[in-house]
């Protein structure tokens, strides 16, 4: 009788912990799925420049550490300005390069000078961490040349982005991977302001001095 009785006990132990490891499958390997990098039909996410808020969160949302979203300048769009509003600190006391009057919390942001008074923006990836305050601060005050995009040789292509559940403007999206990048300087989108479509943007003379067509302007 008594070997009886633990027969059944063990097999009721052996019912118990089966049902808990068949429980616990399906949620161990959940994040594994949703992390998994796929080609989803030959599509991978980019972010929408023109749906782009700047809400900041593309910082801490996504599954990468730093993100996978940086900051990039459409350079024919940019007007290589001295004082550029997505480099410098808006109403800082001091008119300077500093540290402290920068706008980037990590030095992203690297400033060349061309010809007075024109000065190049670029972004050191390595930095960025895709805060988008850049972005804001240019768009806000000048020519809209910075803007936000994941770039692909981080990105591991989630199933399911967590940035795109995560965007308040569902900005991100499923682009062909032919085509990874959306470049604003040749994208045309709809002005929410005037309405209507907005044409590609007209070189600056910083742009067309720091790329040897100086010569061509009057």
């Amino acid at each position: 009788m008594e070997s009886k009785n633990k027969s059944r006990a063990s097999r009721r132990d052996f019912v118990k912990t089966a049902g808990k490891i068949i429980a616990a499958v399906p949620v161990l390997s959940l994040p594994i799925v949703l992390t998994k990098k796929t080609d989803v039909k030959g599509y991978v996410w980019q972010i929408d420049p023109y749906k782009c808020t700047s809400c900041e969160l593309c910082t801490t949302s996504c599954v990468m550490t730093p993100s996978a979203v940086k900051c990039t300048n459409a350079f024919p769009m940019c007007g290589y300005c001295d004082f550029c509003p997505g480099f410098l600190c808006q109403g800082a006391k001091i008119y300077s390069t500093a540290a402290e009057d920068q706008l980037c919390p990590t030095g992203a942001i690297i400033r060349n000078f061309v010809e007075e008074p024109y000065f190049e923006y670029t972004i050191n990836e390595s930095l960025c961490n895709g805060c988008s305050k850049c972005v804001k601060g240019c768009r806000d005050f000048g020519n809209g040349s910075l803007y936000l995009q994941i770039m692909h040789n981080l990105c591991v292509n989630c199933n399911q982005c967590r940035i795109a559940r995560m965007c308040p403007s569902d900005a991100v999206i499923r682009v062909p991977a032919e085509e990874p990048y959306i470049r604003k300087e040749l994208k045309q989108s709809t002005s929410p302001v005037i309405g209507k479509a907005l044409v590609k943007p007209v070189p600056s003379r910083g742009y067309l001095l720091r790329h040897g067509k100086g010569k061509q302007l009057t």
